[in-house]
């Protein structure tokens, strides 16, 4: 980055852009996300577990077609893809095409049955899971000012910020219907229009099926009052400086995505249904089959991680039939 970039002020969606997707971007390095943060598919093999599950209820939903695709929406390093198709039967999996999408380019070692993609396929018949990725669609933050104007926030790539023009035209109507602020000084908002246009864009190339957005999120009835834009680096929350050292990124309003149709769920009710509950084994297994016993322990401590109150079991589901009947019980 230049010295007259760093000094640009620009807007929020502009600079996360090129910080995380630009030449030499954060989400084109070699390690990958999961260098720097730990998600719900690195917590647990039983995640992609229940992908695999829920890509069977679909292809039953479906007719059991020739051939069932598998969408890994912001694949990282194709781990969720990779995990789908181990957990899979057989009979299923030898009619599973399965695509990681990414922008960066293909690890090495990857199973060679996944295809690698920088956009989804068209037509998908199957499942597109996106766990983690709206978040990382950049979006603009406003700022309600002094006179209680909401004002879109500018940066600098060092994360010095100012308040630039009145938020305007579909940005402001995005606002008064999905997030609309007091006219109180310092209350911020992220303006989710772009997440809205990305998730309905993936939606469409679903022929038929089911497409899944999994994200740290909030809802009309809990949005922060002072937004949530953040950074990560290295295993840790940080500053969110736009300057392609780390993660930037914000909850989702997922109720604002979905479509219709559409429906906003807990991890852990998604989960739950399933298959992964967390429960303990039962103490009589420790005395038949110790190896057994511990293994089904460290299971259910993987099953509570990924379904726990306060931790990854609060992320939304957004879960989006498409020509088929919803297949996660309500």
């Amino acid at each position: 980055m230049t010295a007259g970039a760093r000094d640009e002020w620009r807007g929020w969606r502009a600079a996360a852009r090129e910080a995380l997707y630009g030449p030499g971007g954060f989400y084109r390095r070699a390690e990958g996300p999961a260098g720097h943060f730990r998600t719900s598919v690195h917590a647990s093999p039983l995640f992609a577990g229940a992908v695999a599950r829920l890509l069977c209820r679909v292809d039953e939903a479906l007719g059991r077609p020739a051939a069932l695709d598998f969408v890994d929406m912001a694949a990282g390093r194709g781990e969720l893809a990779a995990g789908v198709l181990a957990a899979l039967p057989a009979e299923v999996a030898d009619r599973t095409r399965a695509y990681a999408v990414e922008v960066a380019g293909r690890p090495a070692g990857l199973d060679h049955r996944i295809e690698w993609l920088a956009a989804p396929p068209e037509g998908t018949t199957g499942l597109l899971f996106a766990n983690e990725w709206l978040d990382n669609v950049p979006v603009e933050v406003a700022e309600v000012d002094a006179a209680g104007t909401a004002r879109l926030v500018l940066v600098r790539a060092d994360g010095t910020e100012r308040l630039g023009e009145p938020v305007g035209g579909a940005e402001a109507r995005w606002l008064e219907r999905w997030w609309p602020l007091p006219a109180e000084a310092g209350l911020r908002a992220e303006i989710g229009l772009p997440r809205d246009e990305a998730w309905a864009a993936a939606v469409a190339t679903v022929g038929r099926g089911l497409a899944v957005a999994v994200d740290y999120a909030h809802t009309a009835d809990t949005r922060p009052p002072f937004g949530t834009l953040t950074g990560f680096r290295e295993g840790r929350g940080t500053t969110p400086v736009p300057d392609g050292s780390r993660d930037i990124t914000a909850h989702v309003a997922l109720d604002a995505c979905a479509l219709p149709g559409g429906r906003v769920l807990r991890q852990r009710e998604a989960l739950h249904a399933l298959g992964v509950t967390g429960a303990r084994p039962p103490l009589t297994l420790a005395s038949t089959d110790p190896a057994a016993y511990v293994r089904a322990l460290a299971g259910a401590g993987e099953a509570a991680e990924l379904t726990a109150a306060g931790g990854l079991g609060d992320f939304g589901w957004l879960v989006q039939p498409v020509g088929i009947a919803d297949p996660l019980p309500a």
